[in-house]
């Protein structure tokens, strides 16, 4: 009974793409500076790491649809699922508000 799952929630395995995905912004950026000050270039790096970027998007997404085609996400792990999107996006709409109310502030 070591392997029996006796809880509502999904332990996730170690993933490698948080990892890839920091690298590839971190490269991304590199170029983009490069491309700002007209290095050699430039471009081919911002471009790699973009390329980098999205496919760790794609990746990281196409495991989590794995894992719900899989059964693994249970009715309890959906709703934190939702509840995370859902703050997420109020998250989104405070920082827009707060940022567009110091603009306003500021230039009248």
């Amino acid at each position: 009974m070591a392997g029996a799952k006796n809880h509502d929630y999904h332990i996730l395995p170690p993933s490698a793409w948080p990892l890839i995905g920091s690298f590839s912004a971190l490269i991304m950026f590199f170029g983009l500076v490069m491309w700002m000050h007209e290095m050699a270039y430039g471009s081919l790096i911002f471009g790699l790491g973009m390329i980098g970027v999205l496919f760790t998007f794609y990746s990281w997404w196409s495991d989590v649809i794995k894992e719900a085609h899989a059964g693994d996400h249970t009715p309890v792990v959906q709703l934190h699922l939702r509840y995370g999107m859902i703050l997420f996006i109020a998250s989104e709409v405070m920082f827009f508000v707060g940022w567009f109310w110091a603009w306003f502030d500021f230039s009248l």
